[in-house]
């Protein structure tokens, strides 16, 4: 009787971290595809050009950088861009 209470309270906890860490990768996950769709965004609208700068490059790094960092990481590369870091 004990022994099933004990087995029924770790599910229940590993049911409440499980449930943190997919609400967490969900987030990321989300913020991720937007950074990468505001980098493309601003690519497609040719923003750069308009303003007197070069294209935006979209390579590896910065699909990498998106990937990782989402909607602050695409606003990063579009500054360092403008400063001629990228």
């Amino acid at each position: 009787m004990i022994g099933t209470l004990i087995l029924i309270i770790l599910c229940l906890i590993v049911l409440v971290v499980l449930w943190h860490l997919l609400q967490n990768i969900v987030k990321l996950v989300i913020n991720s595809i937007l950074g990468l769709l505001l980098l493309g965004i601003v690519k497609f609208l040719n923003i750069f050009p308009l303003l007197g700068f070069p294209d935006i490059e979209i390579g590896w790094i910065a699909v990498i950088v998106c990937a990782i960092a989402g909607i602050p990481g695409a606003i990063l590369l579009m500054i360092l861009h403008l400063f001629g870091l990228v």
